[in-house]
Order: structure tokens, then sequence, then C-alpha cells
């Protein structure tokens, strides 16, 4: 386990060094002078109009900050996924060709058709309209401040949540179903295990490798960013930070943030590997 372990990070650290050596290059290709776009940027407004937009915004805030902020939002948004796509996909394998399961398919279905960026539009229109409210712009942490801060991303955690929802639902479903019909499974029910105990203890863990591999792939890129969610609703996360930074041609804080983004993925996918042996004994790391 050692050595895999080793090796893993070996392989990381030279993605790592790709990925840098990619965005150094690409960046440098997109169009407009940086330079000419700074200053342009830098004559138009006076100090104190851009001092008053940064605190609005939450820009005058460091990086680690906006790491904060991004994180909240996709740890909501996955507790949420993970309320609704495990017991919705459970339900639907135990429960096949029923009015459930077509129910449970539908609605992923329709999470999968919807994309966030309308519901975020749709949503936010429809509450500033309708109720004369819209989220609170800005950033308090869940530990300072619970109300302010689920006033201002529960909103877009439930949005981009149901979306995540949808994709864990059908692989919960479809693995499930997959295990139920295995011997063990059958075995099991003849001596007569309560069904409760058959789908718990002896085929949702089993089920649960593929399952795992989804939710580690959706939480590293909620940890790389919710661009889209982030700009409606005003967010200063590091996706708008990014997308700023783009806008800005500012190399420096493009790669810093890629690169973030980049060994978020590389340590959710060793994460996700390593669960595998929890979930499965059998599993051997060489």
């Amino acid at each position: 386990m050692g050595s895999y372990i080793t090796r893993r990070i070996v392989h990381g650290l030279v993605v790592l060094w790709l990925v840098s050596f990619a965005v150094f290059s690409l960046v440098r290709v997109l169009p407009g002078d940086a330079v000419l776009m700074q200053l342009d940027q830098a004559a138009a407004p006076t100090p104190e109009m851009l001092e008053r937009a940064r605190q609005e915004l939450g820009l005058d805030r460091p990086f680690v900050r906006r790491i904060s902020l991004t994180s909240h939002l996709a740890v909501m948004s996955m507790i949420i996924a993970l309320l609704i796509a495990l017991p919705i996909g459970v339900l639907a394998a135990v429960r096949q060709d029923t009015a459930a399961d077509y129910a449970g398919r539908l609605g992923a279905i329709l999470g999968l058709s919807l994309p966030d960026f309308w519901l975020a539009t749709v949503t936010i229109t429809f509450l500033a309209i309708w109720f004369r409210w819209i989220p609170p712009i800005g950033f308090a942490p869940i530990w300072e401040d619970p109300a302010r801060n689920l006033s201002q991303l529960l909103i877009p955690a439930l949005i981009v949540g149901a979306r995540l929802a949808a994709v864990s639902m059908r692989m919960t479903r479809s693995s499930l179903l997959e295990v139920l019909r295995h011997d063990y499974i059958v075995t099991a029910r003849a001596k007569g295990t309560r069904e409760s105990v058959v789908i718990v203890r002896h085929a949702l863990k089993n089920a649960f490798i593929p399952v795992v591999t989804i939710i580690g792939q959706q939480f590293s890129v909620l940890l790389g960013g919710t661009v889209i969610v982030e700009f409606i609703f005003l967010q200063p996360g590091v996706g708008s930070l990014l997308l700023d930074a783009v806008l800005l041609r500012d190399y420096t804080l493009i790669q810093g943030a890629v690169l973030f983004f980049a060994a978020v993925i590389v340590a959710m996918n060793l994460l996700v590997d390593l669960s595998y042996t929890w979930l499965d004994p059998r599993i051997r790391y060489r």
C-alpha cells in the first residue's frame, strides 16, 4: 500500500508539472494584449469606485477566503445530492419497473436535461419578481453566521445538488440492480434474511464502488469551482475568481487557480482509489 501511494503521489506531481506547462503556454495565445487591458481597466473607474466594488463583491478577500466559499458550496451541494440520490436510487432498484422506479428515472432525466445556468437564472428571477428577495451578496462561513451562510448558499447548493443527484441516482440504481442478481444475494434471501439487511449489509456496500467513483469526480469538479452558478449569484468563489482572471489576462492568477483545480482532482482520485479497499477487501494494491 505504501509503495502504491508513493507512486501515485509521484505521478500526481508529474501531472501538475504538465498542467502548469500547458497553462503557461495556452494563456499566451489568448487574443488581446494583457497590458492594454490592465491599463484600460485601471483608467476608467476612480480608485474609490474600485475599492467599493471590491468590498461589495468580496474581491478584497484573500484567495483562501474564496476557497472557503467554494468548499462550503461544494460540501452543501454534495450532501444535498447524496440525500436525494441514494434513497431514490435504492428504491428504484429494489422496486424495479414500478411507479417509484419510473418516477425516479423521470426525475433523473429532468435533472440531467435542465442546465445549471438556466435553473439558476429562473430561480433568482422568480425570487426577485414574486418575493422581492435575492440572496445576499458576499460570504459568511457557517461557523460564524449560520443563518446568513444558508441564505447565501442554500439555493445555489440546491440547484447544483439536484443536477449531481441525477447522475448519482442513475448510477446507484444500475449498480445495485446488477449486485441484486448475484448468487450470494439469492442465497441470503433463501436463508430468510430480512430484505433490509440484504440491501444494506450485503448489496449496497458492494454496489457502491462505481457510485463512489462518480461522487469523487463530481466533488473534485465542485471544488474546482462552479463558475456559472457563482457568477449568477454574485458569489466570490474560486470559479468567479478564475473567470475574472481570464477576462483581465492575469497570467499569474490563472496559473495558480488552474494548478489548484488540478491538485484537487489528483488528490480526489487518490482518495477514491484508496476507498475501494474499504468497500471491497478483496482489492489489493501493488
